[in-house]
């Protein structure tokens, strides 16, 4: 591989203002609200910086949700795939899959994880990121009805414990689990032995410590290795004592890439490919792609096929100011921007726009073919991209998020990405990242929120010298504090102090921010 160079600065033109659109989740007509600029390059760590103060790209075209004027307020989420563990209806969708490679079955009946119709009408109306994901069509409960119906449940089995004597049941610290990342594959079952002197029932066994628990198998593996022993030395075979059921759940990865028989029904591979056109296989895959992008469109938002064209296509999510880069302590692939795509038996069936940014995997956005709906893509998609980011933690430790877009709460519709956990939602005043459930109850009572709880905590990334900002002038860059002096117009001076406010210190001082 060559020697890796520092890539050229990020150059930007600033869109002054706020920009109004119909809605994609409410449809008010002018309810959407955003500040807008468009990058003619820019590199990951810039956008890194950005999406972590709120902004998001669709294309080339980078917005900021204006939010607390929005309609329906659009907040940063991010899943923590490290800690993630998948959720009874997450592994029922990798089962199906599983099922549907090895032996071609097909569920049947009503899926819940069938995808619903998304809202989106303009790239920039809504949450372009994930908006066809909703693979589960109930709404999200809120944090205090889960956990009101969960406590409620433990206090009836208390009284039928209390009535029939000693019973396995779900202990309290079940509810921190299923709320903090997501619903464990078993419930934790703790056994209580009723308080001495209320008449225990001695038929049952008592209660033992943990510790009194490993030693016993401690001791079975002692008696296992020890009969194996005499077996062989007397030439018998070998009879091992049953092994405990370990409760481990399994991996993620563990349920993604089970071994498939040899003659499975049919053959998934997942490509990565750098969104180029200078790329010989992104080219060569790319009418392919075209193809189901369109199918995907005219079937799922009702667009008329001669709407879909090569150009809106490619504008929207082939064409990325993301500068490639491939620094030693990165990750294979590289950084930028990519489609990952899915190909069944040979032929393309879905494909995950994705950027690939020093801290975090961000999905830009999902279309597959509506013709394997059954199959859950939207979740499916989601899953192998978690599982993505923890392969690639592997060579570059720094990467470790899942960046799914927005959350947007007052559309019930969208609060299916809050079901990926753990997970943190971005404050849009001091952009510091709060755990979901600190959010959820706030939410509840008011659209718009400040999430960090401190009253004196201020934007620390926050724009402090607006003369160190740079600009491009004239084919030439500088500090600002040089171009003002040469510049008649004061009332330009309000325009870049937006910006800067925008865009942060860091990004300020690194990009370019063009002037006519």
């Amino acid at each position: 591989m060559a020697s890796w160079s520092a890539p050229s600065p990020s150059l930007v033109e600033y869109f002054e203002g706020q920009t109004s659109f119909q809605c994609g989740y409410c449809k008010n007509k002018l309810g959407s609200r955003s500040y807008g600029m468009w990058a003619h390059s820019m590199t990951v760590q810039d956008y890194q910086d950005l999406i972590d103060r709120g902004w998001r790209r669709s294309g080339k075209y980078v917005y900021k949700p204006v939010m607390d004027q929005t309609c329906c307020p659009q907040y940063t989420i991010r899943c923590h795939p490290l800690q993630f563990q998948p959720s009874k209806s997450h592994k029922k969708v990798l089962k199906k899959m599983l099922k549907f490679l090895a032996k071609g079955e097909i569920s049947k009946g009503n899926c819940e994880d069938e995808p619903m119709d998304s809202t989106v009408e303009d790239a920039v109306d809504g949450d372009f990121a994930l908006i066809n994901k909703l693979d589960i069509k109930c709404d999200l409960k809120t944090l205090s009805d889960l956990k009101g119906s969960i406590e409620s449940e433990e206090k009836e089995k208390e009284k039928s414990i209390k009535k029939e004597g000693s019973k396995e049941f779900i202990h309290p610290q079940s509810i921190e689990e299923k709320l903090g990342s997501g619903e464990p594959s078993h419930p934790i079952k703790v056994h209580i032995g009723p308080k001495p002197g209320k008449g225990a029932d001695l038929s049952k066994p008592p209660c033992r410590k943990a510790r009194e628990m490993r030693k016993e198998r401690q001791r079975l593996k002692r008696m296992q290795q020890a009969s194996a022993a005499a077996s062989e030395a007397q030439g018998q075979p070998v009879c091992l004592l049953p092994k405990a059921k370990s409760n481990q759940p399994k991996s993620l990865e563990d349920l993604i890439f089970q071994s498939l028989p040899e003659n499975a029904s049919h053959k998934l591979e997942v490509r990565l490919v750098p969104a180029s056109f200078e790329d010989p296989e992104f080219n060569s895959s790319f009418n392919q792609s075209f193809s189901l992008y369109t199918k995907y469109q005219v079937a799922i938002h009702q667009e008329a096929p001669e709407i879909c064209e090569k150009s809106e296509f490619t504008r929207f999510l082939c064409s990325s100011p993301l500068e490639a880069e491939h620094p030693a302590n990165g990750p294979e692939c590289g950084y930028g921007s990519f489609h990952q795509q899915y190909w069944l038996d040979g032929k393309i069936i879905a494909v995950g726009v994705l950027d690939i940014l020093p801290y975090c995997v961000s999905s830009v956005y999902l279309y597959y073919d509506p013709d394997y709906s059954f199959l859950s893509l939207g979740v499916y998609s989601a899953l192998r991209e978690i599982a993505f980011t923890r392969q690639l933690h592997e060579k570059a430790s720094q990467l470790s998020y899942y960046y799914m877009g927005f959350y947007i709460h007052s559309c019930p519709k969208m609060r299916y990405k809050g079901q990926y956990r753990p997970s943190d939602l971005l404050c849009p005043e001091t952009y510091v990242w709060v755990p979901i459930e600190q959010c959820l109850p706030s939410l509840d009572n008011s659209k718009y929120c400040r999430f960090n709880q401190d009253p004196e905590a201020e934007d620390e990334g926050r724009s402090k010298e607006l003369d160190r900002l740079r600009v491009f002038h004239r084919r030439s860059a500088m500090p600002y504090g040089v171009y003002k002096n040469h510049q008649e117009d004061p009332s330009e001076e309000a325009g870049v102090l937006e910006y800067a406010n925008l865009v942060g210190q860091k990004c300020s001082e690194r990009m370019l921010l063009f002037r006519h």
